[in-house]
């Protein structure tokens, strides 16, 4: 079986836009989440009115807890499917993360360490692929 044509692609030709691109992406995520967004201002004083309602509060932290379970729960469900289960249980986390501590914190937690597996996934392809271009 010839490796040329239109389906070998060396792996290094997707490395350099997916690492522009992953850049581009973080400096996005990052600009979105300044503080000074209006509509960070806009739900912190909604926040606050909240806080200064004790029973709304309650039933605030309850709803908030039902639906960022609710939706982590039913993307750790969907991991193992073509779709995307990442992205809804980090949805849910956010969600989480809005009123307890210790969901932002395994929100972090997971993305580290969800990074360190695709930069591993990434240099096991990178050396396979040597190994490959060896044989050949």
């Amino acid at each position: 079986m010839s490796s040329t044509g239109p389906e070998a692609v060396s792996p290094s030709s997707h490395s350099a836009p997916s690492g522009s691109l992953e850049r581009e992406i973080r400096a996005e995520i990052a600009d979105a989440e300044r503080a000074d967004r209006p509509i960070r201002r806009m739900l912190r004083r909604a926040r606050g009115w909240v806080a200064r309602h004790p029973r709304i509060e309650i039933a605030y932290r309850v709803g908030v807890a039902l639906v960022g379970a609710v939706m982590t729960l039913g993307g750790l469900v969907l991991v193992p499917l073509p779709g995307p289960g990442w992205l809804i249980v980090f949805l849910g986390l956010a969600v989480l993360g809005t009123e307890f501590h210790w969901a932002r914190r395994l929100s972090g937690w997971v993305k580290r360490m969800l990074d360190r597996f695709w930069q591993w996934w990434r240099q096991r392809r990178a050396a396979r692929a040597a190994r490959e271009a060896r044989a050949e």
